[in-house]
Formats: structure tokens, sequence, C-alpha cells
């Protein structure tokens, strides 16, 4: 099952050429979706109708996708699909699905090719119960992590996945690792980062010209963004407070956390199956997402 949870398909798109990509969580009928977002440079789709304080609650889709804001085209073609395969709302006009998305920067030229709507699609056409890779796969590819020092000490990242279980409740997570700061273990020493060594200058863009730099862009090339589902079921205000919980992963995980140039952002998706309280599907987001942040440097310790 993927991310562990019945009627859950997940798809990959990724483009080796490019170092960019896609992944696609497709719920079940009947899904609810939220969102929290942290960090100064956030780039999302639907954040507004999945937030805390919007009337909506069903949500059929999310993508994670590479290349910035022009990445978040590939969520028309998730949504095109989604139409055609009877995914969405049933409004008297027809099928409207509501499919949230975020996405990372990784972006390496200015006349790179754009994952477009096309990408979205054939993420979705790649979608099956079997977990999705981890490391630099789908949405994964571009990724770097351990950027405190300067982008050009920075270490590859990726795609993680992760699942815990504590009865019959059941979290799963996909995540895209692209921090400003390191991966760290539970124990605090480092899986992966910065290259630049202990007594390296943190923070280099404190200087004036440095910080126009940032302002420009040329910095703003962080975020760890990510879907949580879960097969519990929530009202909207307690899939908000799962979401907002699960950032306490990402803070585990990655040194510093939440920078004002990174744009984490954690979808939830609850799939209404079985009874739960919310601090229990909460603990478990946060035990998830940290786990998933590590999975794609498990190996390297």
């Amino acid at each position: 099952m993927a991310l562990g949870i019945n009627g859950v398909l997940v798809g990959c798109w990724t483009d080796d050429e490019v170092a960019t990509g896609v992944t696609v969580v497709l719920p079940p009928p009947g899904s609810l979706g939220a969102i929290a977002v942290r960090g100064g440079a956030p780039g999302t789709r639907e954040a507004a109708a999945l937030g805390p304080s919007a009337s909506g609650v069903e949500c059929h889709g999310v993508v994670l996708c590479g290349n910035s804001v022009f990445g978040l085209a590939a969520a028309d073609g998730v949504t095109d699909w989604c139409v055609e395969h009877g995914r969405g709302l049933k409004l008297q006009a027809g099928i409207v699905p509501v499919v949230g998305a975020a996405v990372v920067y990784d972006l390496t030229s200015n006349d790179a090719k754009r994952p477009g709507p096309q990408a979205g699609r054939l993420a979705c056409d790649a979608a099956s119960e079997d977990d999705p890779p981890v490391g630099l796969n789908g949405v994964g590819r571009g990724c770097t992590v351990g950027k405190a020092c300067g982008r050009e000490f920075a270490s590859p990242g990726g795609q993680g996945v992760a699942v815990v279980k504590w009865g019959e409740v059941t979290v799963g997570v996909v995540v895209a690792v692209n921090a400003f700061g390191d991966v760290v273990d539970s124990d605090g020493s480092i899986l992966a980062g910065s290259n630049a060594g202990s007594e390296a200058l943190r923070y280099p863009y404190a200087s004036l010209a440095e910080i126009n730099a940032m302002e420009s862009g040329e910095e703003r090339t962080n975020t760890t963004i990510g879907c949580v589902v879960t097969n519990a079921i929530l009202s909207k205000p307690e899939a908000c407070r799962v979401s907002d919980m699960a950032h306490t992963g990402i803070a585990r995980s990655i040194d510093p956390p939440h920078t004002s140039v990174d744009g984490d952002a954690l979808f939830v998706l609850a799939t209404q199956q079985v009874e739960a309280s919310v601090d229990l599907v909460s603990h478990l987001a946060a035990q998830a997402v940290a786990e998933a942040v590590r999975s794609p440097f498990a190996n390297m310790s």
C-alpha cells in the first residue's frame, strides 16, 4: 500500500536532464485535505481553500513540484487528469477537483525546460499503490540541503518516505527535502548538510550586498514540502491541527528549520477510515515527517 494507506496512489515524474520532477498523491474519494505553511518563502496552490478558515474539506490530489512557481503548472495537468477520471466535487456544471500543490526551488537556469501540465499528467499515469522511490526521484530530483554557508557548499537532498503505525491508525509521509539547513539525526549528528566546515560563516547573506542578492531571489532556493496521509477520521479543524503539528518533524530533523528563505509546507490527507484522537495522529505525523526527512540519507551516517 502506498504510504501504508488503503486506496492511496502515488506517482512520480522525473526529469534527469534538467534535474527536477513532480510527485503526485491521489487519495481515495471522500478524503479531507488541510495544509500548514512555515517559513518565509512558500509557493503553493489552494493553500487558502485547505486552510483552517475555509469551508471546503474535500481534496482530490496533492502535487509536490520542482521548478519553483513554474512547477505549479503541473497541477493543471493533475486537475485535468482528475476530471477525466471522475475525481472531484460533483457540481451542477461538472466535476471540479480540489488539487493542492507546493513547490521547491531547484531552478538551474532561466531557459531550462519547465515541468508543465504534461508532467503532472505523466505523474498521475504512473501513480500506483507502491511506495514512491526514495532519493533523487520525483520532486526530490533537484533538491539540495545545507545552504547556511552558501549554496556552493550544499549537498544533494531528495525525496523521503516513511510510514508509522499505532494500532489501527496509520500515518504515511512523502517529502521533498530541499532545506536551507542541515539534515540531522535524532542524536543531533549531521546526516547531510553543508560541506563548508564547522568554522565557516553561517548566514553569509548578513552583509548588505548579500541581503540584496537574497531579496532578488538568488538565495531563495530552499523548502521542505510534503504530504501527510492518514487513515484517521478527522474534522477540518483537526486535520489543520495535524498539519500544524506535523511541522514538529521538520524541526526535529532539520537545523535550522523554517527560516526566512524556506517555504516549508505540509499537506494532510485524511481518508476517514479509523477513529483516532487528534493528538495521537499529530504525534504520529511528527514522527513520520522526521523519519521521512532523514530517509534519503539513512545509509550515509
